[in-house]
């Protein structure tokens, strides 16, 4: 079984096409005009041993909120394709990760429900040509298409780009971790039979 899907979307303000192949190796293709969030994208896959390929067109003399949080929903909608039924994925994961001064933590459920959880604060508007308050916005896209309940916290950290990438890593290792097959599990992992 191939756990693998492609979707594009296309509105007046973004044209995006992703794929992302569950079983990968963290091979990543990713251009969304943004450099500061092709980066993230990019640890993302990577952590995550995802493959996965990303090209966006947004309407970046506005501002980047439409690409983030555009490319934020395909990806989640992409994640919930790509797992099907969801027989035999372990459901949930967690991830701490350090980056120097700062730890991040980012943990999940699979379960159908979307929900966010976000507890994290920056100091600064923008990285590069990217605006801090999207990475809520990018999260909340993620788990409300991708029907996960997502729950991040950030410890302590001063650095605005360790505390983004340690978030960006977490949640690659959370979904990685969420999205591995056990074989000991018959259907989903659910008494109700259903995520």
């Amino acid at each position: 079984m191939v756990r693998e899907a492609e979707i594009k979307r296309k509105t007046g303000e973004t044209d995006i096409a992703l794929n992302i192949l569950i079983d990968g190796s963290g091979k990543s293709e990713i251009d969304t005009g943004i450099g500061f969030f092709d980066h993230m994208l990019n640890l993302f896959a990577k952590h995550g041993l995802f493959d996965m390929k990303v090209k966006a067109v947004g309407d970046l003399y506005v501002d980047g909120h439409h690409t983030v949080e555009d490319v934020g929903i395909v990806l989640g909608q992409t994640i919930k394709k790509a797992l099907g039924d969801k027989k035999s994925i372990k459901r949930y994961g967690t991830s701490y990760v350090p980056m120097d001064e700062t730890l991040s933590l980012v943990s999940l459920d699979l379960s159908g429900r979307p929900f966010l959880v976000f507890d994290a604060a920056f100091t600064k508007d923008q990285l590069g040509n990217f605006d801090t308050e999207l990475v809520e916005e990018f999260f909340r896209a993620v788990a409300f298409n991708g029907e996960i309940t997502l729950h991040i916290k950030v410890f302590h950290g001063r650095n605005n780009h360790h505390i983004i990438e340690s978030i960006f890593k977490a949640f690659g290792r959370a979904l990685d971790e969420a999205t591995r097959l056990d074989d000991r599990i018959q259907g989903v992992m659910s008494t109700k039979g259903t995520l």
